[in-house]
């Protein structure tokens, strides 16, 4: 069964996902981000202007399949349209379909809006609801 996580009281979402890809680069995990078209194409502008000891290679939806495959990071608007299967990160707004193929799924939570702490306590009990046991970071905890 799916891992779920939420990662809550993210100051600025994209960059919380910057740093978490990074890292689990690091640990050779392989990354599906997924959310809005505009979000994903922030998101690649992020990763593009990283310091260089800190680059997170990726790509984007629109990549031919076989740089598809060999990327360790895909941003993508349809999460179960890969075959990559370790974790799975949403910025999005509603539950991603095929969140179940992955051994993991992080659900990133902003901090200030209210709109989309909404939207993530719906999401949060879609999954309760489901029967997954959920993992709850909070990430002015974690850094205080």
């Amino acid at each position: 069964m799916t891992e779920v996580a939420f990662h809550f009281n993210a100051p600025d979402k994209l960059a919380y996902v910057c740093r978490f890809a990074r890292k689990a680069l690091r640990q050779d995990a392989r990354v599906v981000i997924t959310g809005s078209g505009p979000d994903l194409q922030r998101l690649d502008r992020m990763l593009w202007a990283m310091r260089p000891v800190d680059f997170v290679a990726h790509c984007a939806d629109g990549a031919d399949d076989q740089l598809r495959e060999l990327s360790p990071v895909l941003l993508t608007t349809d999460p179960a349209s890969t075959s990559l299967c370790d974790v799975l990160v949403n910025v999005g707004d509603a539950v991603p379909a095929g969140f179940e193929r992955y051994a993991r799924l992080v659900e990133v939570v902003s901090q200030a809006d209210e709109g989309d702490r909404a939207r993530a306590r719906a999401r949060w009990r879609h999954y309760a609801e489901q029967g997954y046991a959920i993992v709850r970071h909070d990430l002015v905890l974690k850094e205080g």
